[in-house]
């Protein structure tokens, strides 16, 4: 995932238009009369040495632009916060410094919290909108603070009121951003529209030297003391053989805290086994395999207490196999935050009706709509073009039975042309 981000309309900054510089025209009546044809070279020469003058020109120009004083607004103050209770509340002591040459006429910090905090109180020269998760980034609340005042240079800055967060029932890992800037930073487009804080408006003050930053914006974890509890739940099929079944199992956070996969760590895999006797026509779109099992992701890097994944797959059922089980199963990586780990794998069983097999016991070959061994399986999971009769409350009549009525139809049908010629003849 891409780092965190406090939105899309971050602006850019710094973008300087060049000018070439102009070359004075030479009065027409001291020009050169034009050359014989043997001391072009001359010529030639005196081109290259007014060209070599221009570009020297060109390049020393922008010096003047470098030169110009700027501001340089960096973030510091901030370290790692641990320990953290849910419903706690915790101050940012933030620092904001300019390292720059020229002053700052005025300043934007920005504040940027995932779904577990939320911001105790928001000053009102601040405006603070909630954004939903999108593009692999999580749900989270943003707060941009302007202060109307001249930052100069070499000086540290702080908010003479630290900005108060608070931690939620749900908060676990969390995720700070603090970035500061001499442009707006705008709102988010994909958040809710901003409103301004009710809280008495704050100011920055002049802090002790030392503690500055070095960059823009930082990121700081935000650890509470949390658990959430991982749970999968398994599945009892039914069925005869050589009809195709719909198997859902499902992988869900039942809280009391969100969990936030950081990026470079493993993200949890449910493991899900399908009963012997059967082979998989079509799995979840989320799967693959991975050795005798499919090892199934989720759709983001966070899993919302009370979220959950449902996994859909398509069965086949190739023969009866008695007590034959399946299961569902979390991947084994350590998981701190979950003790409870007695509802992390459960059974899919198979009833399967009356024996047999369906002629072939090994994976099928499947089409590119999902239709298999002659037979095509619709979105409900039952199977058509092909299905078993008993579908459809037919039965199956006897071989040797079929084999008979179609020998005394044959018979009759036989005499009954017999005596047709036999009066033709007469």
């Amino acid at each position: 995932m891409q780092p965190f981000g406090i939105g899309k309309s971050l602006a850019i900054e710094g973008l300087i238009s060049w000018k070439t510089p102009s070359v004075a025209r030479v009065p027409t009546e001291v020009l050169p009369m034009p050359m014989p044809p043997h001391n072009r070279r001359a010529s030639r020469a005196a081109v290259a040495v007014l060209g070599a003058a221009g570009l020297i020109a060109l390049v020393a120009a922008p010096a003047a632009f470098g030169d110009e004083a700027a501001p340089e607004l960096v973030i510091g103050g901030l370290e790692p916060i641990d320990g953290v209770k849910p419903g706690s509340s915790f101050d940012l002591p933030v620092t904001v410094a300019n390292k720059g040459t020229g002053a700052a006429e005025k300043v934007w910090v920005s504040y940027s919290v995932t779904r577990g905090l939320d911001f105790a109180e928001v000053p009102s020269n601040c405006r603070a909108q909630q954004v939903p998760s999108y593009d692999e980034m999580p749900e989270r609340w943003i707060a941009v603070c302007a202060f109307d005042q001249v930052m100069e240079p070499g000086v540290v800055y702080t908010p003479e009121k630290p900005l108060r967060v608070r931690a939620l029932a749900r908060a676990l890992n969390d995720e700070l951003r603090v970035r500061v800037g001499d442009v707006d930073p705008g709102a988010d487009e994909n958040g809710t529209a901003p409103v301004a804080g009710t809280a008495p408006a704050v100011k920055l003050v002049e802090g002790p030297a030392g503690g500055e930053g070095s960059a823009r914006f930082v990121d700081v974890p935000v650890i509470s003391v949390n658990t959430a509890d991982y749970q999968v739940t398994g599945a009892e099929l039914k069925g005869r053989v050589g009809e195709t079944v719909t198997m859902k199992v499902k992988f869900t956070n039942a809280g009391p805290a969100w969990v936030l996969t950081k990026e470079g760590e493993r993200l949890v895999k449910v493991m899900i086994t399908p009963p012997a006797g059967t082979s998989v026509v079509k799995p979840h779109g989320f799967c693959e395999v991975e050795g005798d099992a499919y090892a199934c992701g989720t759709s983001q890097r966070s899993v919302n207490e009370g979220g959950q994944e449902t996994y859909t797959f398509q069965l086949k059922i190739d023969k009866r196999v008695a007590d034959a089980k399946g299961s569902v199963a979390l991947s084994t990586e350590a998981r701190p935050f979950d003790p409870n780990k007695a509802n992390d794998k459960a059974d899919i069983t198979l009833d399967v009706a009356g024996g047999g097999t369906s002629g072939s016991t090994g994976s099928p070959t499947t089409g590119s709509d999902g239709s298999t061994g002659g037979s095509s399986t619709g979105d409900d999971g039952t199977t058509t073009n092909g299905g078993t009769l008993a579908e459809t409350g037919s039965s199956t009549l006897p071989i040797a039975g079929v084999a008979a009525a179609v020998l005394v139809t044959g018979a009759g049908t036989l005499l009954i042309v017999r005596g047709r010629r036999a009066q033709s003849l007469s």
